[in-house]
């Protein structure tokens, strides 16, 4: 039987690995109708950095897909998992400071933008890791 602090570890573990693979699936049409399709996602992209010139929203899409399968991916079997975990969290604060900038501090709280990515911070620091 897995002890609470392990399997409170796995739980997160695949929660974030999911709430990744979600959103890259979400952007290559895999949800159907609750997809958001890779059009709807550069432009979304676009919005979230609307600090940032439009024509890198494609640039930033590919990166940020890229980036969360493979996160994903890492997350899941425990490849470099401190590591894993640390560039979630940096990649989710990024993501959560671009939607306050762009949207103001409700949206990233109402998504738990600013949870995922403390939550990933936890688990980079845990000395529970393989």
């Amino acid at each position: 039987m897995l002890s609470g602090n392990r399997f409170s570890i796995i739980y997160l573990r695949v929660a974030l690995a999911a709430g990744f693979l979600s959103a890259v699936a979400s952007r290559l049409s895999l949800w159907g109708k609750h997809s958001s399709g890779w059009k709807g996602f550069v432009e979304y992209t676009a919005q979230v950095n609307s600090f940032l010139p439009s024509s890198w929203a494609a640039t930033i899409a590919v990166i940020s897909t890229v980036l969360e399968t493979a996160l994903a991916v890492m997350l899941l079997t425990g490849i470099q998992l401190k590591r894993a975990a640390f560039a979630a969290g940096v990649l989710t604060g990024f993501f959560a400071l671009a939607m306050a900038i762009s949207s103001g501090i409700k949206e990233p709280l109402d998504y738990s933008v600013f949870a995922f990515s403390a939550g990933s911070f936890l688990l980079s620091g845990t000395t529970m890791l393989r």
